[in-house]
């Protein structure tokens, strides 16, 4: 038996494995950093070998990006890279607003959000007055919320449902990472005002002194706190 022939073959058969492993991991990271958009694990693994799992290219360019100047992040079911956070205080510079959210399309967003999928009457019964057609297709426009299909109900409503784009953009992995009613208080996010607090957040976010506060209580977000 000539084992010096074998060992050979199972050498150079690993070898190709690495390598055609080292080149998926150069593939994915190249479509990550052209891409201006978070890409999703299943349109990552048609592009490589079928025979190379995509997470464990994933979790060896998270491992060499860990320590750099920039991370590979999850956003919902799709990742991208983005900037280290510990060097968030070196990166940030002070830009005009050219655009405000309004009151109504900042309610309308917390109420999507937190209640999802949720239809145009949905927010209407919760906000207690109509929703313009404006608010949602600014919501629309800005990538925050997508249609969630209808409601098997008479007339079929549309449901709206967030996006990757509302997590991406606001820095949360997954819609369970949604602060709760203490947390937007520590965040400096709710004011003592009349407001919708008790409407908008669902009942297991709210503390049970809260659904007795008077016309004095918290509201989700203040005016000021509505820049895009």
């Amino acid at each position: 038996m000539n084992f010096e022939n074998d060992n050979g073959a199972t050498t150079k058969k690993s070898s190709e494995e690495d390598f055609h492993f080292f080149e998926s991991v150069r593939l994915v990271e190249a479509l990550l950093f052209a891409s201006a958009k978070p890409l999703d694990r299943a349109s990552l693994q048609s592009r490589i070998p079928e025979n190379i799992d995509i997470d464990l290219v994933l979790e060896n360019i998270e491992k060499v990006y860990s320590t750099r100047g920039v991370n590979l992040c999850d956003i919902g079911n799709s990742v991208a890279f983005r900037t280290a956070i510990d060097l968030a205080d070196s990166l940030r510079m002070t830009v005009a607003v050219k655009r405000k959210l309004s009151s109504a399309a900042v309610e309308t967003m917390a109420i999507i959000a937190y209640h999802q999928p949720v239809t145009r009457g949905d927010i209407e019964a919760i906000r207690g007055v109509t929703v313009s057609k404006g608010t949602l297709d600014t919501l629309l426009e800005a990538g925050w919320i997508r249609p969630r299909g209808r409601r098997k109900i008479p007339g079929r409503p549309l449901q709206w449902g967030t996006t990757n784009g509302f997590l991406d953009h606001f820095g949360i992995e997954n819609l369970q990472d949604l602060p709760g009613l203490e947390e937007l208080k520590a965040a400096g996010l709710l004011e003592k005002r009349q407001s919708l607090t008790s409407l908008i957040l669902p009942d297991d976010l709210l503390d049970d002194n809260e659904e007795d506060l008077d016309e004095g209580q918290n509201e989700l977000f203040g005016p000021d706190d509505d820049e895009l």
